[in-house]
């Protein structure tokens, strides 16, 4: 039988300690479950899949012996593939307090709320009596900050908020945590947001740069010569420059790239932060939720956003914006989004198709900012027909100051090996400019590998593997393997939902906001093998092992493939979900147990 793509697990252990509470009477502990049948956990199906499971049961009258009839593709299909329109955590306003009575310090006078059409409770003693039990005793806002900035709503509030109704704040506390005013930086501002909304905010510059560009494009003999003084200096100013060499880079990752988990990475040594993937025409609209993919914590020393559109309209427009509007060191521009809906309308790897507004984006959206643009893409759309190493040259000429490369197509997506070869041709072609690679890399040794066979390559961005194990960085930095214990692990998920609470609030949204975040950043973290129960470390990206005991029950449950084991993860430090809670693991195989 071939082991392609399996992990190989030590069969077993023996322990010297025979009084150790994982020791049978002979003192040897297996490490590998046999014979596991795995069985669909109801609460973490979808309702139509759960539907289907109950009537093959109910109408399944074939004797055991007989042979089984044979199942449909359509069958076949139900619990692979992805959730599509998961369920979102929604809050019914007549049980929350008004927020102009949360946040109502000792000694202040209670304030009134002035809206007209207020749907929300304004009795307090009503609100505290209904309000659910607190989490815990101990919120961690209070204790960092000396206030917490959701009051009478957090669910941790036992310390801080009085039976009366008022919150306490520690002066003293208060008065260190206001060293460093802003915390969070690029926050969606009412006056923005509202410029945004009535299409009033000023891009007359951003217009100037793409009607330049077309007519450079055109090369029209009556076009005449273009003598704009604007324009004319944004070509010969000189752009920020950021020092990419040998730098350590956290990928753009969607959903689960959030300003909590860039922490922790930055906390085990990320050089180089990037936003989740931004859309260009969501953020021109002023959308808070967009918004919030661009939010910077102050401890990202070096931070860029991305962004994904079809057209340099509204690149160019977005760019102009985020330089004016906030504070980030770079953009980079994503030709990698696989998405199909990204993909069928012209963005994302759809690009690569269009060469030409290819380079209308790329040059506009390069001339409209001073600080540097940088270009992530795949090696192009079709695994049979890589285009990048003839594309990386052009991005230098078009303006780029960096550009990263995956080596895989947007075919492929995630699946085979990433093709560091590849990687390295399109280095030698870029010379001078800086490229980063990106794909597949999981310890120091993948690292080492990547560069030596790719010298001319300036760092390495890492994704997936900054996910599955976010202490990566340190691994690589310090050039070893680091066996974590299941405790050390532990502590890396409180201090994220620590974090998280400080994000998006310690109240009930901001406490399901951080639930559901940490249970999509679970789906990777189980995949993590720990280092001595591999029989050839380092653990390979690809390598999927057999179900397996840890070296605890912590470890064992960590490692655990099932959503509703993650689940468990959760309350153990966010309490019990709430009553008809469900989530659907976005890949359907987790909906196993």
């Amino acid at each position: 039988m071939s082991l392609s793509g399996v992990c190989l697990i030590k069969p077993e252990q023996v322990f010297q300690n025979s009084t150790s509470g994982h020791n049978n009477s002979t003192g040897i502990f297996r490490y590998i479950i046999e014979e596991h049948q795995p069985k669909v956990a109801p609460d973490c199906a979808p309702a139509k899949d759960k539907e289907e499971i109950h009537s093959k049961n109910e109408g399944d009258t074939v004797e055991p012996d007989a042979k089984k009839p044979r199942l449909s593709k359509k069958e076949k299909r139900k619990l692979h593939g992805q959730n599509k329109s998961r369920p979102v955590f929604k809050q019914n306003k007549e049980k929350e307090l008004c927020n102009s009575l949360i946040n109502t310090a000792v000694g202040k006078e209670l304030p009134t709320c002035n809206k007209q059409k207020c749907f929300f409770m304004h009795d307090i003693q009503e609100y505290l009596n209904s309000k659910p039990v607190d989490i815990g005793d101990q919120c961690y806002n209070f204790n960092t900050a000396g206030f917490c900035v959701r009051g009478l709503t957090c669910r941790f509030g036992k310390e801080h908020v009085t039976s009366d109704g008022f919150n306490i704040v520690n002066e003293e506390k208060q008065k260190d945590h206001l060293q460093i005013p802003e915390r969070t930086v690029n926050q969606l501002s009412h006056d923005l947001q509202n410029l945004l909304k009535k299409r009033n905010y000023d891009f007359k510059f951003a217009e100037k740069i793409v009607r330049y560009n077309d007519l450079q494009k055109k090369n029209s003999t009556n076009s005449g010569s273009i003598t704009d003084e604007d324009i004319i200096k944004t070509l010969s100013r000189e752009k920020k420059s950021l020092d990419w060499k040998d730098k350590l880079l956290l990928s753009p990752l969607t959903t689960v790239g959030n300003l909590p988990f860039r922490r922790i990475c930055k906390e085990y040594g990320a050089d180089i932060t990037c936003g989740e993937m931004a859309m260009c025409s969501s953020l021109l609209q002023g959308l808070p939720q967009e918004w919030a993919l661009v939010k910077r914590h102050h401890t990202e020393k070096v931070f860029g956003v991305q962004l994904c559109a079809n057209n340099p309209h509204l690149l160019t427009k977005c760019g102009q914006m985020l330089e004016k509007e906030t504070e980030i060191d770079f953009i980079d521009l994503n030709l990698g989004c696989p998405i199909e809906l990204v993909y069928r309308e012209g963005g994302g790897c759809g690009l690569l198709r269009r060469p030409r507004v290819l380079e209308a984006c790329v040059r506009s959206l390069s001339q409209v900012l001073s600080i540097p643009l940088t270009v992530k893409t795949r090696t192009g759309v079709y695994s049979t027909e890589s285009i990048a190493h003839d594309l990386i040259p052009k991005f230098g000429e078009w303006g780029a100051s960096m550009v990263t490369i995956h080596g895989r197509s947007r075919e492929q997506r995630y699946t085979k090996l990433a093709d560091w070869q590849y990687i390295g041709r399109c280095a030698q072609a870029a010379v001078p400019l800086p490229v980063v690679g990106n794909g597949d890399i999981l310890s120091y040794e993948d690292y080492k590998t990547a560069r030596e066979s790719c010298p001319e390559l300036t760092g390495v961005m890492i994704g997936r593997g900054a996910l599955i194990k976010p202490w990566i960085f340190t691994e690589i930095k310090e050039q070893k393997l680091w066996d974590i214990s299941s405790a050390e692990r532990f502590d890396i998920i409180k201090k994220y939902v620590n974090y998280g609470l400080e994000h998006w609030g310690s109240d009930t949204k901001g406490v399901e906001n951080t639930r559901r975040f940490l249970l999509e950043w679970l789906s990777f973290l189980y995949r993590y093998i720990p280092v001595a129960l591999l029989e050839r470390p380092p653990q390979k990206i690809n390598e999927r092992p057999p179900r397996f005991h840890g070296r605890d029950d912590l470890e064992t449950l960590m490692a655990s493939s099932a959503a509703s084991d993650w689940i468990k993860i959760s309350e153990m430090l966010l309490g019990k979900v709430p009553e008809g809670f469900q989530f659907l693991p976005k890949h359907k195989s987790n909906s196993y147990t």
